[in-house]
């Protein structure tokens, strides 16, 4: 088995009296894209932000590359490759299409904030990839996510499916090895949640690991290499696509609840 670029090991994170994740372990390796479900409220988006250090596990190690990165803060663990996105879209409104994505450009893991600003005096725009250079990068990444035609245009002026193309767009402006995605297909109707897994596979066959935080079904099946499944915080199942859907314990998380929702 190839060494992984990601692992959790006995993840625990406690909110007062509820264990919201509980002893998860999971393990990702370089290129994969993994999809993670469950119910409401199985802890999805809390192990995400336990991954990128919006949280600190209560106990456990989250093991990427060779070091512990639990308990990093948020921008750190950026710097080293980790970036995501939000079940709630985060862009700038008032700003462009264009300055969106040139806002995550500045490149921090070569240049700490000292130096960011010691370079915006002697190197000017384009060694803060805000001139030219930034705008060729930026084009770049808006080509990637469909949006290099919008470029000018206001981000609140933007349709909802675009607006989460250009988040993504702004995470991968940060050069990730990693990156995870929090219900990217939330709120799209058929056609745009077909878009959006050409959108992920493009960006996956570009050498980066994803890992998919998704309620809708046809989206996380579609586009997995292998899911993990939590229910009530615990892991309560992992394989293909196929496994997962003919697994008893995960249609069972799921009667009468979104499996009744989404179908």
């Amino acid at each position: 088995m190839a060494k992984a670029i990601l692992q959790g090991i006995d993840i625990t994170r406690w909110f007062g009296g509820l264990c919201a994740v509980k002893k998860v372990n999971f393990s990702i390796e370089a290129g994969e894209i993994i999809g993670l479900i469950g119910p409401n409220g199985a802890g999805k988006t809390t192990l995400i932000n336990l991954i990128t250090g919006y949280y600190t596990p209560n106990s456990g190690r989250i093991l990427y590359g060779d070091g512990n990165i639990a308990g990093l803060k948020p921008h750190t663990i950026n710097k080293l490759g980790i970036a995501r996105t939000f079940q709630i879209v985060r862009v700038f409104p008032r700003l462009t299409v264009l300055d969106n994505v040139r806002s995550g450009l500045v490149d921090r893991r070569e240049r700490p904030p000292w130096r960011v600003a010691f370079d915006s005096i002697t190197k000017g725009p384009d060694g803060q990839m805000t001139g030219r250079a930034g705008e060729k990068r930026a084009l770049e990444l808006l080509e990637s996510v469909g949006l290099s035609g919008y470029r000018d245009e206001r981000a609140e002026n933007l349709p909802f499916a675009y607006c989460k193309r250009l988040e993504i767009a702004r995470a991968l402006a940060t050069k990730p090895r990693i990156l995870l995605l929090d219900e990217p297909s939330s709120g799209l109707n058929p056609r745009e949640q077909n878009d959006q897994i050409a959108m992920i596979r493009k960006i996956n066959s570009q050498g980066i690991t994803i890992l998919i935080v998704e309620h809708v079904m046809k989206v996380i099946m579609d586009i997995s290499h292998r899911i993990l499944v939590l229910h009530y915080g615990e892991k309560i199942a992992e394989g293909k696509p196929e496994e997962i859907y003919k697994n008893e314990k995960v249609v069972e998380a799921y009667l009468g609840g979104e499996a009744s929702a989404h179908g």
